[in-house]
Parts: C-alpha cells; structure tokens; sequence
C-alpha cells in the first residue's frame, strides 16, 4: 500500500499508526498520504483491479492498477477489510486496514472449527506454470496470483525466452499473452506445437489476452490453446480456468 502512495506524495515520509481496536479483536492500521487524492465518484472503484483514476495516471507514475487490488486481496485472504478515504482531488488520501488478532492458544477449545484444507488455501498447489507477457506487471500480476494459490511459477518476458524454459521446466500449463514485439502469441504456440512431446509440445495453454472477439478466440484455438481468457482476468477466475484445464477438483 506504501508503494502505492510513495510515487504520488513525492516519496514523502508516510505517516502510518498501528494500534489495537477497544474491545475488538482487531488491529487497524492507517496511512495517510499528502498526494493529489481521490475523486469521490472514484472511490468506490480504487480497489478494483486494472482501474486507475485517469489515463494521466499510467502515462505519469506507471502501473497497470494493480497495486491497491492485490492489497485488497491479500487483506481479504487474511480475514480483514480495508477502505479509502479522501477530501478529494490534491488533499491527500487515508487508507485504512483492519486485521482480526489472533485468538490466545488458551482461549480454544475441542469445539470443532471449519478450518480451510489445502485444497482451499492452495487451489494450485505443485501445479508449474510458465507465464509469458512482455509487460512486466502483468508478469508479476500473474505471478503474485498463481504463488498466492500455491502454485510454482516462471515468467518469461518474450515467446524467444519462453522457448528456451520450456523443456528445461517442463510446466504443467502455459499462461501466455498474444500481443508481443517480434514474435506474438499465436506463433508462439504453433512453434510449441511442432515440438517433441517430451520437450513441451503438448503442453496445456491458456491464452491470456486483451484480443478478445470470436475471431480472437477462434485463432487462438487454432494455433493451439485450448483456453482463452480475456484481459483484464481476476484471480479467482484464472485459478478457476487453470483448475478446469488441468482436471483439478
């Protein structure tokens, strides 16, 4: 979240305070920034992943606006909320976290408790992916998702690179964009498809992409994947997708 709002506050020292909620059994923690804000119609989306308030905002600081939508989900996956306040446009922003506490060990007891399996917190565990994007945050987009799931993942930045880890890795799946300099998607595959299989030319692949008409679709098919999925993808349906390629319960 710091991350966040460093580049927009001139990387500026945050104020940030941290106390325990009276009676509660929760932690808050808040940050407050001196930036140039959030306009109000904006903050109900400024946790939503690949929003930005403004297409300035790219040009200027970066990013695909991923950063507050993965500090949303890590938040939710720990059993806590978070929100955003601000006066509006150049009066800064707060951002404000709230964790449960741990309950004292004491305090169990034989009482059943629903806690989640590993096939709940780890829908991909050992699953191995080869991500490939040229666009670095969508690399680590994918890559943030994918681990948090439980799964093994290695980026690679072009369809030249991809190549070269694929018989070395041996993945389970490949996750790859379509649009790259030089050598896009679409070829991409069809070289993996003239491959040995024992070298990767029947690997599983998703075809991860803003091209996403029937014709898109279509094409990616018949260059080999078997799955399209359009961009922007939120985790929960690409983990969802993975599952169903590779025939995980």
């Amino acid at each position: 979240m710091t991350n966040y709002q460093l580049p927009i506050t001139n990387n500026e020292q945050l104020p940030i305070t941290n106390y325990q909620l009276p009676i509660t059994n929760y932690a808050q923690i808040t940050v407050t920034d001196t930036g140039k804000g959030i306009k109000g119609d904006f903050l109900p989306y400024v946790f939503d992943y690949f929003r930005q308030a403004d297409s300035s905002t790219t040009r200027k600081f970066g990013g695909l606006g991923l950063g507050l939508a993965i500090v949303r989900y890590l938040v939710e996956l720990h059993g806590g909320t978070v929100w955003a306040e601000s006066p509006g446009e150049g009066m800064g922003a707060t951002f404000r976290v709230r964790l449960p506490l741990r309950k004292d060990a004491a305090a169990t007891t034989d009482e059943p408790t629903n806690l989640p399996t590993v096939a709940t917190t780890y829908p991909l565990q050992g699953v191995r992916v080869l991500a490939v994007d040229d666009d670095e945050d969508m690399r680590e987009y994918i890559a943030f998702v994918l681990n948090e799931s439980g799964a093994e993942v290695t980026l690679a930045a072009s369809a030249d690179e991809a190549l070269k880890l694929l018989p070395q890795i041996k993945p389970d799946l490949l996750v790859s964009d379509i649009g790259m300099a030089n050598v896009d998607g679409y070829m991409l595959m069809r070289q993996i498809r003239s491959l040995a299989p024992e070298d990767g030319g029947m690997v599983k692949a998703i075809a991860l992409t803003a091209y996403a008409g029937e014709y898109d679709q279509k094409r990616a098919h018949e260059a080999g994947f078997q799955m399209h999925l359009p961009k922007p993808v939120e985790p929960e349906k690409l983990i969802d997708a993975i599952r169903r390629i590779l025939g995980i319960c």
